[in-house]
């Protein structure tokens, strides 16, 4: 029983943050409907998939060196969860098209806070298979994570944004690689010792505050 009441708090720590912004969405009078708000999450959820098996294309690390520990933060783990997102809001754009009834200038922001919100559905499901797997997951891991996949998940969505239907695909490239760097360098900080764990906790909110700026002022 102890051990399922750890992972309930794991996930309800980790489901904070869909509350915060859930409520924020609806103060701020955002226009994105609840049924969306479900699918976006549920999307995040699906992205698992697609992460898992483009991180087992990669071999297990021969050594515990640190070009070896960058290359696991940066492109075995960060790249392939972003491009695990990319792939599944991309699927799911291509079949519903979530931002086709909003007004041209309103497709950015609304791809960002789709973005957002896979991010954050990517983190609950990660949190609770994680936790199921290894009850040792940390605090620190389970308050971070979700703000982060949010963060980095509205980045990939204007990403995708600028690659269908904004500035091309150079930008969109750009937006994406920028998403996989902020998760990079978060996982390296979240695993070294020291202070800069808590740095993590910066840089997580810190991105998350400026995608939620940027869903906010609708700027592409």
């Amino acid at each position: 029983m102890g051990g399922l009441w750890v992972l309930f708090v794991l996930i309800a720590l980790s489901a904070l943050p869909v509350a915060g912004v859930f409520i924020w969405f609806r103060v701020s009078g955002y226009p994105l409907s609840l049924r969306w708000f479900a699918g976006f999450l549920g999307c995040g959820a699906a992205a698992l998939l697609p992460a898992a098996l483009l991180q087992s294309l990669f071999p297990p690390a021969a050594d515990v060196s640190f070009p070896s520990l960058l290359f696991k933060t940066f492109i075995q783990i960060a790249l392939t969860e972003e491009g695990g997102r990319l792939i599944a809001l991309s699927v799911l754009v291509r079949l519903a098209r979530p931002w086709e009834k909003m007004p041209g200038p309103a497709r950015p922001s609304y791809a960002a806070a789709a973005g957002l919100l896979t991010g954050l559905g990517f983190a609950l499901a990660e949190t609770a298979f994680y936790g199921v797997m290894d009850l040792g997951l940390t605090l620190l891991r389970a308050i971070t994570a979700a703000p982060l996949h949010g963060a980095c998940g509205a980045r990939v969505g204007l990403a995708l944004f600028s690659m269908k239907e904004g500035p091309g695909a150079l930008r969109g490239a750009l937006r994406f690689c920028t998403a996989a760097a902020i998760h990079g360098m978060y996982n390296l900080m979240i695993v070294s010792p020291g202070v800069l764990p808590f740095l993590a906790v910066l840089i997580a909110f810190s991105a998350l505050g400026s995608a939620l700026m940027t869903i906010r002022s609708g700027s592409e």
